[in-house]
């Protein structure tokens, strides 16, 4: 039996890309995506809780480069798992958000071959930015501002 080939599918990737642009965009401040501008948020689920910290990488006039990554905290038996972090780029113009990097992992394709040399799946793009949106999501659902708000 013959796998067939993995085919991306851009309509539900687009959704995607816009539906997290959309979800950060409502996580950070509107007037402050300047390099080096840091953000964080507590997110409490439950019994666990953490920090989510978004810093601005680079901007130019139609993108925004941001990287997102969870602060570890202190919680007892969470020393061995690793913090996500991610590279996201925002493009104004388009109002799409996708995943560029997590961790050292760089220029990701949209599509691999399987089996390959480093072991990606044939849609790790694609899992990627599902990820990104539930992060976003969860933010959003259970997340709460460290700053003061007047």
């Amino acid at each position: 039996m013959v796998k067939s080939r993995y085919k991306v599918n851009l309509s539900r990737q687009l959704a995607e890309c816009e539906a997290n642009y959309w979800r950060l965009r409502k996580l950070l401040p509107e007037d402050s995506l300047t390099p080096g501008a840091q953000w964080q948020f507590a997110v409490v689920s439950g019994e666990r809780h953490w920090q989510t910290r978004v810093t601005v990488i680079e901007c130019s006039r139609y993108t925004t480069t941001v990287q997102l990554n969870q602060v570890q905290t202190d919680e007892p038996g969470a020393e061995w798992l690793r913090a996500p972090q991610l590279t996201v780029r925002l493009y104004q113009d388009a109002e799409l958000a996708e995943v560029l990097a997590w961790e050292r992992h760089r220029r990701l394709q949209p599509r691999y071959e399987y089996p390959n040399q480093a072991m990606y799946h044939q849609d790790e793009k694609a899992q990627l930015n599902r990820f990104l949106g539930e992060w976003l999501g969860l933010c959003l659902e259970k997340g709460h501002s460290l700053e003061t708000v007047w």
